[in-house]
């Protein structure tokens, strides 16, 4: 260690347990706020506050899309304050701080125009903490293999996040008596917990010498700088479209829930059975990529995730609920890879790049990371409610059920089931083509 800082030399082979629970417990921060909005947001305002299909679609994905040009700024910030201060502590402090509140507004709402300016402001406040956050695994270590331990944890603690909020979530609304007052008191719930995550995260992390480069890069230069790594856009368009796919089927699953299996409590079921194999398929997928090689096992996870997928469009049709919660758990271990490895060959592209360039901006890449997930996690609800919409779903409020039309129920069964199967396999093609391009680079 050095004396000044505490921080690893570049060889230092293992980093301490202690430092990489600091680092990972940012991940259940930023599972839960991925995974309540698009879990529950969608169904908030269709069967809680009665906003229609299309309209609930629009206010979802509007913040998202200001949250995709937010968050290369926030990037070459993130790369300009490490250069200044070597550390990129400020910006995750300034999200960390605001975001619970921000959070507990979005469901603390008396209409749909008020719930989309929360998620933006919301939105915004997770950019400032999860770019730089996101940034930190490529500056951890010299050493490869404990960056991909670092990415272990952090998938890990993500995959409870999840878990956390998917299960914790709807339970806490259910007990608060459904309707607007258990969605008030979710959001300040959930809203602490994710606070308590962020900060702990930005405080623990302070050791971490953040060195970009040489000198300070605008916006544009690091842009230019980042546009010439071609594995990195093959790695991050394979990773969109999966991220895709996961939106849908999050946003599908209160309705899958209600519609198809008749009971809004399974909810948190289905969710528990999909994250909690994620949670402990973990270390299997890990070594499985140790040994097998990271690019072959992700190919497989993918391919598997789809069949699993489409698998579940007959089982929900026949209102089946063991077999849709054996699937759901199957989708589940494959999600366990398809979070951890392309976000182990993240900080792997940015050493690469460095090599090009003289700059190792992983704030610059991250930025265009997290602005292209982000805006995946909010088209996928986008996309499911749009066929809602097409299929006739009828939304009202939630002292005033309706029932849906034939069409509308095979809509919200395909939005949750085969169209996450096609955006998976699309993605293969992109897979390969990072793989090709790295042995080409």
């Amino acid at each position: 260690m050095t004396a000044a800082t505490g921080a690893p030399r570049a060889g230092d082979t293992a980093l301490p347990r202690k430092r990489l629970l600091g680092y990972a417990v940012g991940s259940v921060g930023t599972g839960v706020f991925s995974a309540v909005p698009g879990l529950l947001l969608l169904y908030y305002l269709t069967d809680v506050l009665g906003v229609s299909a299309a309209f609930a679609g629009v206010v979802l994905v509007l913040p998202k899309a200001w949250d995709v040009l937010l968050n290369p700024f926030v990037g070459a910030a993130s790369d300009r304050e490490a250069v200044r201060t070597g550390r990129r502590t400020r910006l995750m402090l300034a999200g960390a701080l605001s975001l619970p509140i921000l959070f507990a507004a979005m469901f603390a709402a008396p209409a749909a125009v008020w719930v989309m300016v929360a998620f933006l402001l919301a939105a915004s406040a997770f950019s400032l903490f999860q770019v730089p956050y996101v940034a930190l695994p490529a500056e951890l270590s010299a050493v490869p293999a404990q960056r991909s331990r670092a990415m272990a944890w952090r998938i890990v603690a993500l995959t409870l996040g999840i878990l956390l909020a998917g299960g914790a979530a709807p339970a806490i609304v259910d007990a608060a008596g459904e309707g607007r007052a258990g969605y008030a008191v979710m959001g300040v719930v959930i809203g602490l917990v994710l606070g308590a995550a962020l900060l702990t995260a930005a405080l623990s992390t302070r050791w971490v010498e953040s060195r970009p480069g040489p000198k300070q890069l605008g916006f544009a230069a690091a842009l230019r700088l980042a546009r010439g790594n071609r594995p990195f856009f093959a790695l991050l368009g394979a990773f969109v479209v999966q991220s895709l796919a996961v939106a849908a089927m999050l946003a599908g699953a209160p309705y899958a829930a209600t519609y198809r299996l008749d009971d809004y409590g399974l909810t948190s079921v289905m969710f528990v059975c999909m994250v909690a194999p994620s949670a402990l398929a973990v270390p299997a997928w890990a070594e499985l990529r140790r040994r097998y090689g990271m690019v072959r096992c992700y190919a497989v996870a993918v391919l598997l995730f789809a069949l699993a997928a489409l698998a579940l469009f007959p089982a929900l049709q026949s209102g089946t609920t063991w077999l849709v919660l054996a699937l759901t758990a199957l989708v589940g271990v494959c999600y366990a890879a398809v979070q951890l490895i392309p976000l182990s060959l993240l900080p792997e592209t940015v050493h690469a790049d460095a090599g090009r360039t003289g700059h190792a901006q992983s704030g610059a890449f991250t930025g265009v990371w997290t602005a292209a997930e982000t805006g995946a996690l909010a088209l996928g609800p986008g996309l499911f409610a749009l066929l809602l919409a097409v299929t006739g779903f009828r939304s009202a409020d939630f002292d005033a059920p309706v029932t849906q039309p034939e069409s509308a129920l095979t809509g919200l069964t395909a939005g949750y089931t085969l169209l996450p199967a096609v955006l998976l396999l699309a993605s293969l093609p992109l897979l390969l083509a990072y793989e090709r391009r790295t042995h080409a680079a």
